[in-house]
């Protein structure tokens, strides 16, 4: 869910959606906010843990759309590429930086998981992004969130971690 919170009252959060509905999400017990606050392709060494959604790119390989650098207690947190709804065709791999090239253009890395390889181009003004602390004080009317929920057999969502801009930053992904 990506939006912009309208209200939180307790463990309900409103969220108006990117394509402009209302969406309710129930808060889970104990639920965690973590803020975003500005990175840079520079930003990105060997052995980081990150997170980049991607599209292939028609001469080959794939570009990103965002990278978020994850810190280093969240490394293997969801390891791997698979499928993401940042637009379509685009996938997430959340992988570790094995090397960085950077040229004129922009930057390459190679990222491995779970034994793969895979080399992304970062063209320059890629939004670069990584997680800083936030509390429930910033999850607040006119915020913009990131909320990976669950949908329940009734339809309900619920969250247990979300991320919220701050600072004029706002979430990429």
């Amino acid at each position: 869910m990506r939006g912009t919170v309208i209200a939180r009252s307790g463990d309900q959060l409103d969220v108006k959606s990117r394509e402009g509905s209302v969406v309710t999400i129930k808060l889970k017990e104990g639920w965690m906010a973590s803020g975003v606050a500005a990175a840079s392709i520079g930003d990105i060494k060997p052995g980081d843990y990150v997170g980049i959604a991607s599209l292939p790119k028609s001469q080959g390989g794939d570009g990103a759309l965002e990278v978020v650098i994850f810190p280093p207690a969240m490394k293997g947190a969801a390891e791997g590429s698979f499928g993401w709804d940042l637009k379509p065709n685009s996938t997430m791999t959340n992988a570790t930086v094995s090397n960085a090239v950077k040229s004129v253009e922009g930057s390459t890395v190679t990222v491995t998981y779970h034994g793969q390889e895979k080399k992304i181009a970062i063209p320059t003004g890629t939004p670069v992004v990584t997680l800083t602390q936030a509390t429930a004080d910033d999850v607040k009317a006119g915020a913009v969130v990131f909320v990976v929920a669950e949908k329940d057999a009734d339809g309900k969502l619920s969250s247990g971690r979300l991320v919220v801009g701050k600072n004029g930053v706002v979430p990429p992904m």
